[in-house]
């Protein structure tokens, strides 16, 4: 499990590494997607060894509903936001998770993405 205590950049290159090292890009570890509107994904949680790994696509706009977090396109940098979502003090650390889409960013709850998670929750639209 990944220290809660740690800033936001510890726990990021964490994650990152954490997230990095799953097989098949993660697809099989894939416990939350979040969407906007009408299909673009612009966030998702995967189960890793160290804990939950909350994966952002940092970008300007989407490309639609095929657009993962570990998939950029033609001339985009591949460019994630990580962090880790875990219950107790790390659930408050840093307030906000970002998602980006077509409209901009956006923000999360990291408490509302636990209680997804908790409540079983494997997609999710967000308007």
């Amino acid at each position: 499990m990944i220290d809660s205590g740690l800033s936001h950049a510890e726990r990021s290159q964490l994650a990152e590494k954490d997230w990095s090292a799953l097989p098949h890009g993660g697809h099989d570890a894939v416990r939350l997607r979040v969407h906007r509107g009408r299909g673009p994904h612009v966030a998702a949680v995967y189960a890793t060894d160290a804990g939950l790994v909350y994966v952002a696509p940092v970008r300007a706009h989407s490309h639609g509903a095929h657009d993962l977090p570990d998939q950029p396109h033609r001339d985009q940098q591949s460019q994630r936001w990580f962090d880790v979502v875990a219950e107790g003090e790390a659930s408050t650390a840093d307030g906000a998770l970002p998602a980006w889409c077509d409209c901009g960013h956006r923000a999360l709850s990291r408490v509302t993405v636990l209680d997804w998670l908790a409540a079983g929750e494997r997609r999710v639209v967000i308007d």
